[in-house]
C-alpha cells in the first residue's frame, strides 16, 4: 500500500499551521512572563525591544507593553517596505501578541530581587520562549527586523547587525542604570542565545566519525552488525600517494561511541579516526525530519 504524502495532505498541512500559531502564542507567553518577573524588576535590559522598554521604564516610567507595541508597529511596517512580505502573517502575530502577553502578565510581580538570578532565569525564560516561537517558523519582530534591514542595505552580516543593536541597548543600560546592570544584561543575552539553541536543537548530541582504514569492508560490516548503524563511503585520495582511499562516515548516538571505538580498534588498531559533534541529526534511527 502506498504511503500518503504528508506534504500533499491538506489536513496535515492545516494541523501544522495551527501548531505553528500555538508555538507563537505559547512562546510569546514564556517571553512575557520571563520579562515581567525576572528582567524588568531587576533592570536587566538584555537587548531587543524588551530591553528598550526596560530602559524607558526606568527613565520615564513608561508602560513596557505600550512601548514594545509602539516600537513593533513601525518596525513591522518598515520590514514590509524594505524586506517585502516574506515574513508574513506569523511574524505579525508574534509582533503584536508579545506586547499583549506582556500587558496580561505585568501584575505578576518579581520572583526574585537578585539581579544575577534575574539575568540567568530571565535569559532562560526568554530563550525558551523565542526558541518555541522559532519552531513555529516565525519571530517576535522588533529589533530582529531592524537588523535584517541593516543587513540588507549595509552588507554587514546578520549576526553582526543583531550584535550591534543589542550592544547599543546594553550600553545604554549602563548609562541609565549602572555598569553592573549592563554586565547582568550581557549574562542574560548569553544565556538567551544558548537556551534558544537548546530548544531548537535539543539536549541530545550525536557523534560524526570519519574512519580512514585499509580494512573498510570488515569495519563497515562490524558497524552494521555490532553497533546497528549505517556507514557511508566518501570518495577520497591520499595526498602523498594520490591513490584512491575511501573514507567511512558514520553518525551515532553519544552513548554508542565507546562501542564503535572498540569495534574499530579491534579490527584495525592503526585506523585513523576523526570524531566531531553533530548538533542535530534527522533521519532513520534519529529524529524525524
Amino acid at each position: 500500500m502506498k504511503k500518503r504524502n504528508r506534504k500533499n495532505n491538506p489536513r496535515s498541512t492545516k494541523i501544522d499551521t495551527i501548531l505553528d500559531y500555538l508555538y507563537i502564542i505559547l512562546g510569546s507567553i514564556f517571553v512575557a512572563i520571563a520579562f515581567n518577573v525576572f528582567l524588568l524588576p531587576n533592570e536587566v535590559a538584555s537587548g531587543g525591544v524588551s530591553g528598550i522598554s526596560t530602559i524607558l521604564y526606568g527613565v520615564f516610567d513608561w508602560r513596557p507593553s505600550l512601548v514594545q507595541l509602539a516600537f513593533n508597529i513601525p518596525l513591522f511596517i518598515a520590514g514590509l517596505v524594505f524586506l517585502g512580505f516574506q515574513f508574513g502573517l506569523k511574524t505579525a502575530v508574534g509582533s503584536f501578541f508579545l506586547p499583549f502577553a506582556v500587558f496580561l502578565t505585568e501584575s505578576w510581580g518579581p520572583w526574585t530581587e537578585e539581579p544575577l538570578l534575574g539575568a540567568l532565569f530571565g535569559g532562560i525564560g526568554v530563550g525558551m520562549g523565542l526558541g518555541v516561537v522559532f519552531r513555529g517558523k516565525a519571530s517576535t519582530g522588533g529589533t530582529d527586523l531592524a537588523a535584517q534591514i541593516i543587513h540588507k542595505y549595509s552588507g554587514l552580516g546578520l549576526g553582526t547587525c543583531v550584535a550591534m543593536i543589542d550592544g547599543l541597548i546594553v550600553l545604554s543600560s549602563v548609562f541609565v542604570f549602572d555598569i553592573e546592570r549592563g554586565l547582568y544584561a550581557l549574562i542574560g543575552l548569553y544565556v538567551t542565545s544558548k537556551t534558544i539553541d537548546l530548544v531548537q536543537i535539543g539536549f541530545g548530541r550525536s557523534k560524526m566519525l570519519y574512519i580512514i582504514t585499509n580494512k573498510q569492508e570488515e569495519i563497515s560490516q562490524a558497524i552494521f552488525e555490532e553497533v546497528d548503524r549505517g556507514v557511508t563511503k566518501l570518495s577520497a585520495h591520499g595526498g602523498y600517494t594520490d591513490h584512491e582511499r575511501p573514507i567511512l562516515m558514520c553518525v551515532i548516538d553519544q552513548t554508542e561511541f565507546s562501542k564503535l571505538k572498540n569495534v574499530v580498534r579491534k579490527i584495525d588498531p592503526n585506523a585513523f579516526v576523526i570524531v566531531s559533534d553533530a548538533a542535530e541529526v534527522l533521519g532513520e534511527g534519529f529524529k524525524r525530519a
